[in-house]
C-alpha cells in the first residue's frame, strides 16, 4: 500500500495498524507511506451485525484482515471463494470487473483495494435485494 493517499473529513476517524486515529478539526491528507499498512475507515466499517448479504460478508473479511483480526493467510482462501460465489449471481460487465480487480487485489495482499472494489457492489445488491425474488 506504499503511496496510499486518504481524505479526511473534520473529525473522522481511521484506523492504521491497529490505532484509531481522530481527524481534526479540519480537511486533511494522510499519506501512507509503510507497505502493507492495515487501514480501515471507521465511517465505511461494517459492523458484524450488518453482515446480512453476501457482498457484506465478503467486504466484512476483508474487513477484518484491515482491522488486523485476521491475518492475511487466513482470510485468501474465504475471500478467493467469496469472490467466485458473488460472480455467479453478478453477471453484468461492471460487476464482473470489480470483482475481478477485487480477486487480483487479494491475490496481491491488497485488501483494502479488494474491499474499495467489493464496496462498490453494496448498491447494486441493495437494488436487487430490494426486487426481491423473480
Amino acid at each position: 500500500m506504499s503511496g496510499l493517499v486518504i481524505k479526511l473529513g473534520p473529525h473522522e476517524r481511521v484506523l492504521i495498524n491497529g490505532a484509531v486515529i481522530e481527524n481534526g478539526d479540519r480537511r486533511s491528507r494522510l499519506a501512507i507511506m509503510t507497505p502493507n499498512a492495515h487501514i480501515l475507515r471507521l465511517r465505511d466499517a461494517i459492523h458484524p451485525e450488518e453482515v446480512n448479504t453476501p457482498v457484506r460478508r465478503v467486504c466484512y473479511i476483508a474487513q477484518l484482515v484491515l482491522s488486523g483480526d485476521v491475518g492475511p493467510a487466513e482470510a485468501h482462501g474465504q475471500l478467493l471463494r467469496g469472490i467466485e460465489q458473488l460472480s455467479q449471481v453478478l453477471t453484468d460487465p461492471d460487476s464482473r470487473l470489480q470483482l475481478s480487480l477485487a480477486s487480483k487485489a487479494v491475490l496481491e495482499d491488497q485488501h483494502y483495494q479488494a474491499l474499495k472494489h467489493l464496496r462498490s457492489l453494496l448498491p447494486r445488491e441493495e437494488r436487487l435485494m430490494a426486487l426481491g425474488p423473480q
